[in-house]
């Protein structure tokens, strides 16, 4: 983590004076959150929630990545971008409110697709990675970057009513033992087919936020080893518990992935399609 911020100024011990009345963190969480770094795969859906409560929390750094556009069928759930963002790239859109929200947040932009060239390096960097997109394809080379690369992580995702997370730390199990691989293209309900809840993505997202700012400041316990899903028609949650997998072959006992292998489809083809 970075290590330029010792103190807080008066000005930062009033705006993050709730953090400060927290039993187990207080100051010293604060300060770690102020020299941490985050990096958010997704400006969308889920990526609007985190974005901004983690602005909000006083995330020293917060790169986001995301190659998309803003348009008018985002605007049901993607919080973090307005009207008269529409065809504005949504990296674009994501750093002008944020910096609103707290000058305190150097925000990082990619306005890019990540691919099996550009991804592995990208975690270096950063403390905690959250992905937040609606592509299986991304989700599989997100959980094998940082698993090759020591980085912990938390995934979400989200469809029609429910939605899903974990949480991985390097020795937990990661997104391939329960999911060894991701569905066959005929196998996928894509967001234009099936719809989404807008504030689904909101309570999702909120959560993800949630899990980054627990392991940055060491508070409470992570979904590590477990998988919360959520439905919103019976306003449930449930925990499914799972072990990591031996035979896995991203960080099984005999791994036979060591490099990163981009899958060739995406969820949603089209643009104004995306979650």
């Amino acid at each position: 983590m970075q290590t330029n911020v010792h103190e807080l100024t008066r000005e930062q011990k009033r705006r993050y004076s709730r953090h400060l009345l927290l039993e187990g963190f207080g100051t010293e969480g604060q300060l770690k959150l102020l020299n941490s770094k985050v990096l958010l795969i997704g400006a969308g859906g889920l990526g609007s929630p985190i974005a901004l409560y983690l602005a909000a929390a006083g995330v020293g750094t917060l790169g986001i990545a995301d190659g998309d556009e803003v348009s008018i069928s985002n605007l049901q759930r993607q919080v973090l971008h307005y009207t008269r963002d529409m065809n504005r790239m949504k990296v674009e859109s994501a750093a002008e409110k944020l910096s609103l929200i707290n000058p305190d947040v150097k925000v990082v932009t990619y306005p890019m697709y990540l691919t099996e060239d550009n991804l592995l390096e990208l975690v270096k960097a950063y403390d905690f990675v959250i992905e937040g997109t609606d592509s299986f394809a991304t989700k599989y080379l997100v959980n094998d970057a940082c698993v090759l690369a020591g980085k912990p992580f938390c995934i979400g995702g989200i469809n029609r009513y429910s939605g899903q997370l974990m949480t991985h730390i390097p020795g937990s199990a990661c997104y391939r033992c329960l999911f060894p691989e991701p569905p066959h293209q005929g196998e996928l309900e894509t967001c234009s087919q099936v719809g989404v809840l807008g504030s689904v993505a909101g309570t999702i997202g909120t959560l993800q936020a949630t899990e980054a700012v627990k392991y940055i400041t060491g508070t409470g316990s992570l979904l590590t080893n477990q998988l919360l899903v959520f439905n919103a028609l019976s306003m449930d949650f449930q925990r499914l518990e799972f072990g990591k997998d031996k035979k896995c072959e991203l960080c099984g006992e005999k791994p036979s992935i060591h490099a990163l292998k981009e899958y060739a489809y995406q969820a949603c083809k089209k643009k104004e399609q995306k979650l």
